[in-house]
């Protein structure tokens, strides 16, 4: 029980920075996401709660140093999407995460395909990797050995991730909300 709830407070303590960083971000465009905090919180916490404590507790420290040195991750996250500044890591190990991370997608996206209409392999590898490069090498080893012993188990962590958001949405499952988007067709 301890151990799940200091999981939970990890996931707080991270959504919360992420959220600050987020909504300091100065987009082009203004983005109806910053005006949705909540629903930010649940796909941050749903990303997230997959990952193993030491992964978290590594990713927090890479945010508490972000904030300590007065860099947000978010507004380079989302440089890096638009191409305005170059990579910021060379790691290899994140061509790693985003193959597997995108195979688990695309399955999704085979099994679900009314779920997951419209979710481009080159955006969602677009996003991944730019979010990556601003993990430390430390965070980044830890979160492919999350995702190696998810793979080992035959476990798909992005299944997993969009199963709990729509259950935090009232949905039961993925296969409930596929099933609803069938009969909206007919």
């Amino acid at each position: 029980m301890a151990d799940k709830k200091n999981h939970e407070s990890l996931l707080d303590e991270i959504v919360d920075i992420e959220l600050r960083m987020f909504l300091a971000v100065e987009p082009s465009i203004p983005s109806a996401c910053q005006e949705q905090p909540d629903a930010f919180k649940l796909m941050r916490k749903g990303s997230f709660f997959v990952l193993s404590s030491e992964t978290l507790e590594s990713y927090l420290q890479d945010l508490k140093e972000a904030v300590e040195d007065d860099r947000n991750l978010m507004t380079l996250k989302y440089a890096r999407i638009d191409d305005l500044v170059p990579c910021l890591n060379t790691n290899p190990m994140i061509d790693e995460i985003v193959d597997i991370e995108g195979r688990w997608l695309k399955e999704l996206s085979e099994r679900y395909p009314l779920t997951f209409k419209g979710r481009s392999d080159w955006a969602a590898d677009i996003y991944l990797r730019s979010e990556l490069e601003t993990y430390s090498d430390r965070t980044l080893d830890l979160y492919y050995k999350d995702i190696s012993n998810a793979l080992k188990k035959g476990e798909n962590l992005t299944e997993k991730r969009y199963t709990y958001i729509f259950q935090q949405t009232g949905y039961k499952s993925i296969e409930d909300m596929e099933q609803e988007r069938q009969e909206a067709q007919q």
